[in-house]
């Protein structure tokens, strides 16, 4: 397990050093915040698209080299953003976005190999916390060695990514395991969106974690270019992303939390909190310390959703569909990179930056008030 999460935590630092510079590098190359949120949403847009067309690849390429090729396509992303003309760093971002998706497909497919169900939990557990030591350090980093330097944090993803795949190559993990080959051709997932949709709990937790990636993404964006057009220093939005990234270690009080209370109260208390926290952060955007402030203490309540969030799903879903329908409740991701982009992109036309910020907050809002509808005993113990 200790392998896998060696492999986590490499990738980890790979996007972290960069996941500030990007947003800030994009706005000095576009000039604008509606042309940033463009560039993103077909980001998105292309992520989704690789997401659907991997799995038929699979069929064709060796695992192995898929696995090889992500990482190069990842080493290609940072060559392109920190040693050519800032004009192809959107180009950069999305041949990091597409890298990801293939290492993340091909990293499942191997903890699912190797790693037997009972410690899936520990496996998961360990993966999150070598990579949240990146991901705690990285963002700040980033931005700090990108005043020093501007190509240094683009080297560090690039040795990142190296080291990634010299321990990948030396794990020795071939294509998986040989697995008998079925009777019957595997089901397709879409044909189970009906049935998903039929399921209210199953379309809950779709929701909610949609939303919660939602809030996320708008953060990580706009949050770094509100500081640049407020006059404040490149460092306080890669600050900001180390410290909210640095609550992930606090999961372990708010699983106390949600087991003291209900799925429920957590799902209702991290929209609420976050919403509000949002929308006052814009009203007091004048004031952009206290501002920035206001919205990284929303973020521990978008922690509190990304461990509740998704337990409405987790909970119901039936044994003998876990596979198909978690297919489709995995679009989340897809969904939220397009659509939060081009959320963002509409708001600015009637609105600065901080208007983003208002218009997330009351969409979060909008979201604890539906999440009231969960069953009240979703997740506790029956006696």
């Amino acid at each position: 397990m200790n392998s896998f999460a060696i492999l986590a935590a490499c990738e980890a630092s790979a996007r972290a050093t960069l996941v500030s510079v990007y947003p800030v590098l994009m706005y000095r190359a576009l000039g604008s915040a509606a042309s940033v949120s463009e560039v993103y949403a077909l980001v998105g847009l292309t992520g989704l698209l690789c997401a659907l067309g991997v799995p038929l690849l699979a069929r064709y390429v060796p695992r192995r080299w898929l696995y090889t090729l992500g990482a190069l396509i990842m080493v290609a992303g940072s060559v392109l953003g920190g040693f050519f003309d800032v004009r192809y760093v959107p180009y950069a971002v999305a041949a990091t976005s597409v890298g990801l998706v293939i290492l993340a497909v091909c990293f499942n497919a191997y903890v699912m190999d190797y790693v037997e169900r009972a410690s899936m939990g520990r496996n998961e557990s360990r993966r999150l916390l070598f990579s949240g030591i990146s991901w705690s350090v990285g963002p700040f980093l980033g931005v700090v060695l990108m005043d020093w330097h501007p190509q240094v944090p683009f080297l560090i993803s690039i040795v990142a990514c190296v080291v990634m795949l010299g321990f990948f190559w030396y794990l020795r993990l071939g294509d998986g395991k040989v697995i008998t080959k079925a009777r019957r051709p595997p089901a397709n997932p879409l044909r189970y969106i009906p049935r998903f949709f039929r399921q209210p709990a199953l379309v809950g937790g779709w929701f909610y974690a949609t939303m919660r990636s939602v809030g996320w993404s708008v953060y990580t964006i706009y949050v770094p270019i509100f500081a640049v057009k407020s006059g404040l220093s490149d460092q306080i939005g890669g600050l900001a992303l180390s410290i909210s990234n640095g609550f992930l270690f606090s999961t372990p009080f708010m699983l106390g939390f949600l087991q003291k209370t209900s799925v429920r109260r957590a799902i209702v208390t991290g929209f609420a909190g976050s919403g509000v926290l949002f929308a006052g952060a814009t009203l007091i955007s004048a004031f952009p310390y206290p501002a920035i402030v206001m919205l990284v203490t929303a973020t521990i309540f978008l922690v509190l959703l990304d461990v509740s969030g998704g337990l409405p799903f987790l909970l119901t879903v039936k044994p003998s569909e876990r596979t198909e329908m978690a297919a489709v409740y995995s679009t989340f991701r897809d969904v939220a990179s397009v659509g939060s982009p081009a959320f963002a992109r509409l708001v600015l036309v009637f609105a600065p930056v901080q208007g983003v910020f208002a218009a997330t907050g009351v969409l979060l809002i909008g979201c604890a008030l539906v999440a009231r509808r969960t069953h009240p005993g979703l997740g506790r113990r029956r006696h």
